[in-house]
């Protein structure tokens, strides 16, 4: 059974930081992308960053670029998406999934776990 559970979330000031953590089970990186998307109310979910171990590829959405960094460890079977330069905009819940194309798009993704908020506000 593939198991995905998201957290880290939080409330935090603009300009601040977070990392947010998907601890997976079921999957393993070498034969899974992961991908972090979000999710803001009557918004539809997009993509915000996804990497696959098979070729080392990373992608960002261009809002978050420059901002946020996707990284995985192997050993721990767990994902990382750490935030900084925090911006109200980018509030929403997060989800971490699991697919098999290193595609941005949540169509790609067949696995997905339960959401973390993040809340940017002063």
């Amino acid at each position: 059974e593939v198991q995905l559970q998201a957290s880290g979330g939080g409330l935090v000031q603009p300009g601040g930081s977070l990392r947010l953590s998907c601890a997976a089970s079921g999957v393993t990186f070498d034969d899974y992308a992961i991908g972090w998307f979000r999710q803001a109310p009557g918004k539809e979910r997009e993509g915000v960053s996804c990497t696959s171990s098979s070729d080392g590829s990373v992608q960002y959405a261009d809002s978050v670029k420059g901002r946020f960094t996707i990284s995985l460890d192997n050993a721990k079977n767990t994902a990382y998406l750490q935030m900084n330069s925090l911006k109200p905009e980018d509030t929403a819940v997060y989800y971490c999934a699991a697919g098999t194309g290193g595609v941005l798009h949540r169509d790609w993704y067949d696995f997905w776990g339960m959401g973390t908020q993040v809340t940017v506000s002063s």
